[in-house]
C-alpha cells in the first residue's frame, strides 16, 4: 500500500469553524461521498475491500475499527484517537463505538480521531459511524448502590424505571433516546449513520420473549423518531447470542420478526400504514470459532426458505457487521489449522483471522477492537489484499442438513 501521509490539509472553512467551536459536525455517509472515498483514500486497496450497504448504496470497508477494549485512561484515549485517524486516511471508513464503552471515553476518543481525519482531508460524508446503546453508562465503574444511582440518574430524569433494568442493561424509550444523544455529542456529529440497541436478549430470561418484543417496539419507535429528526440514519440491534442460537432457544431472535416490529414502530411514528422503517443493520459475533451466523440455518425469511442469519439478512436487505473478529485476541495467537493452511501468505494468525472473517459471503464489515496502534498494522496489511474468493472460502466448509459445517 502506498504510504498515506497523515499531515493536516485544509478542511472546508465551515467544518473547521464548527470543530473549533465544539459545534456538532453536520452530514452523514452518502453514496457519492463513500464512492469518492474508495477512489481517494482507498485508491491503493482492491475494489473488493469495499462492501455495498444495500438500499443506501454506500461503499463501506470490509474491515472496521471497534473501540471496546482497553483501560479507561488518557493514554488509551489518545491511542484510539490516533488509530481512528490513521484508519480513516488509510481506506478504513467504518468506526464502531457505544455510549458505555470505557465509561463513555471510547466515543469521545473516536470523535477526536474523526476530527483529526477531517483535518487530513477526509469528509464527513465518506465515513460511516456506528454507536450502540442499552447498557448503563457509568462515569468510572458500577456504583456500590445501583438502586440509588438509578434513582438519581435515570428515574428522577424520567428516563426509565427499575422494572426496565436487567443487570446493568436498561431498555426504556427515555434511556435509548438519551444514549443516542450522548453518542452524537461524544462523537461530535449531528447525525449517526447507525444506532444499534445492544444485546436486548439479556432481558428475555426475566421478561419473556413477548414482553421483550413489546419493549423493543417502543425502543424502535424512539429510533424511528431519531431518523425523522436526522439524529440517526438507520438502526438495528447488536446481539451476542440472539442470532447464533437454534430457533427453539429462549434467546433466539428472528430477523424477520424484528423487521415486523420496526414496521409497526414506523407506522406509529409516521402515522402512515405504508411507512418505511429504518431497521437496516445488525451486528453479531463471527469468527473461526463462532461460525453460527453463517453455518446455522435458523432464520425464516418470509420468502419460502430458511437461511443462516447472514444469508437471510442479504435477502431482507439488512447490512451485517461482525463483532469479535479476533475472539478477544485468542485468534491472534492461534487460528484454526484449516484457515492457516488456506492462507499461508499472510504474516501471522491475526491477519489470517481477519482475512477469514471479512471474506465471508454476505458479511459486510468485520469489526476489530484495536486499542494499540501497532495492531492496526495487521488490519491494514489485510486490507491491501483481496478477500478470499467465494469458492476458496466455501472449501473450508461442507454442507450438512440444515447447516454448514466447518472442515477440520
Amino acid at each position: 500500500m502506498a504510504d498515506v501521509k497523515c499531515k493536516a490539509t485544509p478542511i472546508d472553512a465551515v467544518t473547521q469553524r464548527m470543530t473549533m467551536a465544539g459545534v456538532l459536525i453536520p452530514g452523514h455517509a452518502t453514496r457519492t461521498g463513500t464512492e469518492n472515498y474508495t477512489r481517494t483514500f482507498g485508491a491503493a486497496l482492491p475494489t473488493e475491500h469495499y462492501s455495498e450497504f444495500l438500499n443506501l448504496h454506500l461503499k463501506l470497508s470490509s474491515l472496521g475499527i471497534g473501540t471496546f477494549p482497553g483501560a479507561a485512561s488518557d493514554e488509551i484515549d489518545e491511542a484510539y484517537a490516533e488509530i481512528v485517524h490513521r484508519a480513516l486516511v488509510s481506506g478504513i471508513n467504518v468506526i464502531d463505538t457505544a455510549a458505555h464503552y470505557r465509561y463513555g471515553r471510547s466515543a469521545r476518543a473516536a470523535g477526536k480521531g474523526l476530527r483529526r481525519a477531517l483535518a487530513s482531508g477526509v469528509k464527513r460524508e465518506q465515513v460511516f459511524l456506528v454507536s450502540k446503546g442499552g447498557f448503563l453508562r457509568f462515569d468510572d465503574g458500577v456504583p456500590d448502590d445501583l438502586d440509588a444511582w438509578l434513582e438519581a440518574n435515570i428515574a428522577r430524569k424520567g428516563l426509565g424505571k427499575r422494572d426496565d433494568l436487567t443487570d446493568v442493561h436498561l431498555l426504556s424509550p427515555g434511556h435509548i433516546a438519551q444514549q443516542i444523544e450522548e453518542s452524537r455529542q461524544a462523537l461530535g456529529v449531528e447525525t449517526l449513520d447507525a444506532f444499534l440497541i445492544d444485546q436486548p436478549e439479556v432481558h428475555i430470561p426475566r421478561l419473556g420473549k413477548a414482553e421483550l418484543n413489546q419493549r423493543l417496539q417502543r425502543a424502535f419507535a424512539v429510533c424511528e423518531q431519531a431518523v425523522n429528526e436526522n439524529k440517526i440514519r438507520c438502526y438495528g440491534i447488536s446481539t451476542f447470542s440472539g442470532f447464533r442460537v437454534e430457533t427453539d432457544h429462549v434467546l433466539f431472535q428472528s430477523l424477520a420478526s424484528l423487521q415486523g416490529l420496526a414496521e409497526k414502530a414506523a407506522q406509529a411514528v409516521q402515522q402512515e400504514t405504508n411507512a418505511r422503517h429504518g431497521f437496516r443493520i445488525i451486528q453479531l459475533p463471527f469468527n473461526q470459532v463462532m461460525l453460527e451466523g453463517f453455518t446455522r440455518f435458523n432464520q425464516a425469511t418470509g420468502q419460502g426458505n430458511v437461511a443462516s442469519t447472514i444469508q437471510a439478512a442479504f435477502q431482507l436487505k439488512v447490512y451485517v457487521m461482525a463483532s469479535h473478529g479476533l475472539a478477544k485476541g485468542r485468534l491472534a495467537r492461534q487460528c484454526v489449522d484449516a484457515v492457516r493452511a488456506a492462507l499461508p501468505s499472510l504474516a501471522n494468525d491475526a491477519q489470517r483471522a481477519l482475512q477469514f472473517s471479512r471474506s465471508t459471503p454476505g458479511l459486510g464489515t468485520s469489526l476489530v477492537g484495536i486499542s494499540t496502534p501497532a495492531h492496526l498494522d495487521d488490519l491494514l496489511a489485510v486490507a491491501i489484499a483481496s478477500p478470499m474468493g467465494r469458492v476458496d472460502y466455501l472449501r473450508l466448509f461442507e454442507r450438512a442438513e440444515g447447516s454448514m459445517r466447518p472442515v477440520v
